[in-house]
């Protein structure tokens, strides 16, 4: 069976749940805690082996076990690439999520290098039909893209969450592009739609917005729209981004085009703002 590889970061999610966000200065009580994997190319490994990928996760971790090698054999993602740093610390993001909006508001803490290109380059790919990488570390990830990109017929998906300096320049190498609300903002757009429009003609991407739903670009520039289903409440809105991406990756792999692979996997990102956590079904 071929497999997918997800490159990127694995944390520690600790989350306050609160009846509101506190302003400045406020003292509030949270109504519940959850302490969970989290990390966005961890967590679209978990949601590609829910919907029946053969997984495996590579990036840096503590050489103790703990949550994430707990959360991967949960799900079966094969995790044997992960590099351990003696003496590393688990990054932590401390999220408070807001039962008023279903918002949240995230502090991260990394003392984690990141994964080197070197490790990747180490890696046999053979056995991998799609390799997801999250767009961080640039000028490593340049020479990981590249090296993907050396093997026939492996494909390859760019999540691009955040602007970083040079990530531009690092579309060129993707199937298929994934861009945050986030990102098209902090370039000056918008919306989706116009962050698309201004893609290199020929690359596939799709970005999400919300409770708007997201946009994807065809190769020939036709633009598709899907909106996202109606929820009464939006209870954990944490990872919705991850599931959209891993659907999508999932779609892609499966030959679905990109209007059914949008209508999907924007569906499956909303049905999971209506539960808590990344797991897909209460079984």
């Amino acid at each position: 069976m071929t497999r997918v590889l997800c490159i990127g970061v694995a944390t520690l999610d600790i989350v306050n749940r609160v009846e509101r966000y506190p302003r400045e200065d406020d003292e509030v009580r949270a109504i519940a805690q959850a302490r969970r994997m989290g990390g966005n190319a961890a967590n679209t490994a978990v949601v590609l082996a829910q919907l029946g990928a053969d997984v495996a996760w590579a990036g840096n971790l503590p050489s103790a076990p703990g949550i994430v090698d707990d959360s991967f054999a949960r799900y079966r993602v094969d995790a044997s690439f992960a590099v351990r740093i003696t003496g590393a610390t688990l990054p932590t993001s401390y999220i408070t999520l807001s039962a008023e909006t279903g918002s949240r508001t995230i502090v991260h803490f990394r003392e984690l290098p990141e994964y080197r290109a070197a490790d990747f380059l180490a890696l046999d790919l053979g056995g991998f039909d799609w390799v997801h990488f999250e767009g961080r570390a640039i000028d490593e990830l340049a020479l990981m893209l590249t090296r993907a990109r050396s093997f026939a017929g492996l494909r390859v998906s760019l999540e691009v969450e955040k602007l970083r300096p040079g990530i531009e320049a690092l579309f060129e190498f993707a199937d298929l592009a994934l861009f945050s609300r986030d990102y098209a903002q902090s370039k000056g757009f918008a919306d989706a739609a116009a962050l698309l429009r201004s893609l290199p003609r020929g690359l596939q991407a799709s970005c999400t917005w919300g409770a708007q739903g997201a946009w994807a670009v065809e190769r020939d520039g036709r633009l598709l729209h899907e909106p996202a289903p109606r929820l009464e409440t939006a209870i954990d809105t944490i990872g919705a981004g991850d599931v959209f991406n891993a659907a999508m990756v999932q779609a892609f792999r499966s030959g679905q085009t990109l209007g059914p692979a949008l209508q999907a996997s924007v569906a499956l990102a909303a049905a999971q703002c209506a539960r808590e956590g990344l797991q897909l079904s209460d079984d």
